[in-house]
């Protein structure tokens, strides 16, 4: 009986006591209310050090790049005038801008295309069983950790045209020497070698790190139904690469369009930056570089970035309407 009675007393008192206010209740409320804005904005926090550096490192040059070139502004002038549009006006009409976009155009097309295909086919060299696969795999990178100023200059003296290697051993099987530097068609290809030769390295082992996420369930069913290497290599390991290879077409398409490196060092000439003595192999950003800081008209190189960009854009349009539709085939004909 004494141990119901000390509960309801327990009880009593339990109920008559107020709910706590004041200076005791704020400590509560207030850890409620920093709970919430925890759940709230925290996600924003973590992720805002990448925007805050992409702002100030990515956004802002850019669109400072839109400002400049609205101006007349040269390198070391304090007063720029605004001239509205006339550099984009200008860059229209100018002949030598339509050449340097043809240019990059076709060395665009001579190493992306091949060098695709070259890195496919040795991403299925790689996912064979070899020895010592890491070594392989590093030999096919080190082209790419390889300084890219070494590069240049040593593909500039294979393609010399008097004592280059390749000239070399166009003789030796009978064949002509070739103007590698001089012959506009003869140095794009030339170029598109030193690229192929840098990238296709590094885009087999993203090529190889899809192939080997494939599952290994998928491709022994196609041996249960009796399909040979070459029928599962195109039927069913390059459908399942189809996301990866979209990926390496697109970067691929965005390097090549800004290719600077390579023509600027595989010009002979000492002191030159023309891209060759009639600018036969002058890129887009070769000649915004040589508005720039050789010509020092800061707003036409800013005209020139612009237009370039705006290029990439469409370029990387028109991949996605084109791999829509692929993907969309694909899924009609499944």
């Amino acid at each position: 009986m004494s141990t119901d009675l000390d509960a309801g007393r327990a009880e009593r008192t339990t109920s008559e006591s107020p709910a706590p206010t004041g200076e005791a209740g704020a400590p509560s409320r207030w850890r409620r209310r920093l709970s919430r804005w925890d759940v709230r904005f925290s996600p924003y926090l973590y992720v805002a050090p990448f925007f805050v550096i992409f702002g100030i490192a990515g956004l802002f040059p850019l669109l400072y790049t839109v400002w400049v070139s609205l101006f007349d502004w040269d390198l070391i002038d304090d007063n720029p005038s605004f001239i509205g549009l006339e550099n984009y006006v200008e860059l229209m009409g100018d002949a030598q801008f339509w050449k340097t976009l043809v240019n990059t155009v076709s060395i665009f097309v001579l190493s992306s295309g091949p060098q695709i295909v070259m890195a496919v086919l040795l991403a299925a060299l790689l996912n064979t069983r070899l020895r010592l696969p890491t070594g392989w795999r590093v030999g096919v990178l080190m082209p790419y950790v390889a300084s890219l100023v070494a590069i240049g200059i040593i593909f500039a003296n294979l393609f010399g045209p008097n004592f280059g290697l390749v000239n070399g051993l166009l003789e030796v099987v009978g064949l002509d020497r070739v103007d590698w530097q001089a012959d506009r068609f003869s140095s794009h290809v030339a170029i598109a070698i030193m690229v192929n030769w840098r990238w296709t390295g590094y885009n087999a082992l993203i090529v190889l790190a899809a192939m080997q996420a494939i599952p290994q369930e998928v491709n022994e069913a196609a041996v249960v139904d009796g399909a040979g290497a070459l029928r599962r290599f195109f039927h069913v390991t390059l459908p399942m690469l189809r996301p990866t290879l979209i990926f390496v077409v697109i970067t691929s398409t965005i390097g090549g369009l800004q290719i600077f490196t390579e023509p600027k060092l595989f010009d002979a000439m000492p002191g030159s930056n023309n891209g060759g003595a009639t600018n036969q192999f002058q890129t887009i950003t070769l000649y915004m570089y040589q508005s720039a800081f050789e010509r020092e008209d800061l707003g036409y190189a800013s005209a020139i970035a612009w237009v370039l960009f705006l290029v990439i854009i469409v370029v990387a349009l028109i991949n996605f309407l084109l791999t829509r539709r692929i993907a969309t085939t694909g899924e009609a004909k499944r």
